[in-house]
């Protein structure tokens, strides 16, 4: 398939099926009274993309870096904006400028917030998080998060306690379950105690919360999920959402040699450019074909998924990544260009690489 009009390696974004994936996610969460924030640095919150999930009506847009919330208040996003990484104290000013809710576990942090605030004459939106076993960020003690509860609502005036959240999977691979969510909710019953009103959001986590929502299990006071992966790739570990398109996204890449080669290479083996020591298989001399890009560019090679098959992507350099084709359907030379879906990281990194070019493709 050779499309001379495009440059290469390019990311090609399907902003009709991003926009279906979305539809049909929101209307199973609202079904359960559950708010839906789209977050959107999987693709480094490119606003062609992230004007799709406005049209959509998500209830917010979120992010953990504040360079994209940046360019999502300049390029005009209306919809409130969500940083989802606990800030950094040396950024706090950043912080209310560019986003109107944070998620926080530092009671100092809160302060340094709400000093910015009033300076800045504005009313900050926090929910506090709660560790509950995956051990990235949160409080894990509850009392020391209803002590930060109640400053929060009776002396940092410039600071709005929307609710208490949690992460599950991301680092310590616990399960989001049940069981979990039931614990949130007692959390956040216990700072609703202390401050004497009901909390406006509890936040039961990420993608991998999505299961509860389809299944039905999600408690009943669990009324937001901040989604990303899930909205993306149609699917999560352990969640296959059969309703939902895969495909929102292809890279295309053009072959620059094209040569019959050994199948292991000849001489002394050492590292490989980046180190590592590596084992090769000698399958005698087969087709092999080099693509002009790298891991520099979307991570690790084996997170590359081709479209066609018989290719077999063997490995990679910062910039070449090295295929066997021997077994492929058509005869593979320099200038062709091959596809290949995508997993999350791989959408990251080449969303956020400058030598990747993006092209959308419209609704029709």
């Amino acid at each position: 398939m050779s499309q001379p009009s495009y440059e290469y390696p390019h990311v090609e974004i399907d902003l009709g099926k991003l926009k279906e994936n979305l539809a049909a996610l929101q209307e199973r969460c609202q079904a359960s009274s559950i708010g839906l924030s789209g977050v959107v640095k999987g693709f480094h919150a490119l606003p062609e993309a992230v004007k799709v999930y406005e049209e959509v009506g998500v209830s917010s847009i979120a992010s953990s870096r504040m360079d994209q919330l940046r360019g999502l208040k300049e390029a005009g996003i209306r919809t409130p904006l969500m940083l989802i990484r606990i800030p950094m104290p040396s950024e706090v000013e950043e912080v209310v400028t560019w986003s109107d809710i944070s998620l926080n576990s530092e009671l100092s942090v809160l302060r340094l917030l709400n000093e910015a605030a009033r300076s800045q004459g504005k009313i900050h939106k926090v929910i506090l998080m709660v560790d509950l076993g995956d051990l990235r960020e949160g409080f894990w003690d509850w009392d020391e998060l209803v002590a930060a509860a109640l400053e929060v609502e009776h002396h940092l005036p410039n600071l709005e306690l929307l609710g208490v959240g949690t992460n599950l999977g991301c680092y310590g691979s616990i399960q989001a379950t049940p069981k979990k969510m039931h614990d949130l909710v007692a959390a956040a019953e216990q700072v609703e105690k202390a401050i004497g009103r009901k909390l406006e959001v509890i936040s039961g986590g990420a993608s991998s919360s999505l299961h509860m929502v389809l299944d039905g299990t999600m408690p009943p006071r669990i009324n937001h999920l901040r989604v990303g992966e899930g909205i993306l790739l149609g699917s999560i570990w352990g969640c296959n959402m059969d309703f939902m398109h895969k495909d929102i996204m292809v890279l295309r890449a053009q072959v620059i040699e094209s040569k019959v080669k050994p199948s292991h290479p000849v001489g002394e083996l050492s590292v490989d450019a980046f180190g590592r020591t590596r084992t090769y298989v000698d399958r005698g001399h087969r087709l092999r074909c080099l693509l002009a890009m790298g891991r520099v560019d979307y991570g690790e090679s084996d997170d590359l998924i081709p479209r066609e098959p018989g290719i077999k992507v063997l490995g990679a350099s910062s910039d070449h990544t090295i295929l066997d084709v021997e077994g492929a359907t058509r005869r593979l030379k320099t200038g062709d260009v091959l596809e290949f879906d995508l997993c999350y990281a791989t959408m990251v990194y080449l969303t956020g690489s400058k030598s990747v070019h993006i092209y959308y493709k419209k609704e029709t």
